[in-house]
């Protein structure tokens, strides 16, 4: 009976310490707004 009681209490240290484990940082993702198609026109005056 004593071995199951210290199985099962080190299978509780050994979740405890895995919970409270540091957690790996998540990977940021960068986004990249893509470049026009076509090219917008510019104002280059009133008659030009």
């Amino acid at each position: 009976m004593s071995k199951v009681i210290i199985t099962l209490a080190a299978f509780a240290v050994a979740a405890s310490v895995a919970g409270c484990a540091k957690k790996p940082k998540e990977e940021e993702f960068v986004v990249v707004q893509p470049e026009p198609i076509s090219v917008e026109p510019t104002y280059t005056g009133k008659y030009k």
